[in-house]
């Protein structure tokens, strides 16, 4: 576990722990839920890179033929 401290005004505390907001589940789950937010927005911003590239988009079996390619070198490179 890590222990974090912030600094907030003494009326946005009051406020927050009127409402349950600083009890540590509730800093975890706002926490997990922003966190959230944040990787759907990088996975957004990718996908339009991507888009933007004019490249399409790879099939089911070409992802799966790519997996094996790099599977197949891994064990090459180890000797199996």
């Amino acid at each position: 576990m890590t222990t974090v401290q912030i600094t907030i005004s003494d009326a946005l505390a009051k406020e927050a722990a009127a409402e349950g907001l600083l009890e540590t589940g509730s800093i975890e789950a706002i926490l997990r839920e922003r966190l959230a937010v944040a990787r759907v927005a990088k996975m957004q911003a990718t996908r339009q890179k991507l888009s933007a590239t004019g490249t399409p988009p790879m099939t089911a079996e070409e992802i799966e033929a790519e997996i094996q390619a790099y599977r197949a070198e891994r064990r090459r490179a180890a000797g199996a």
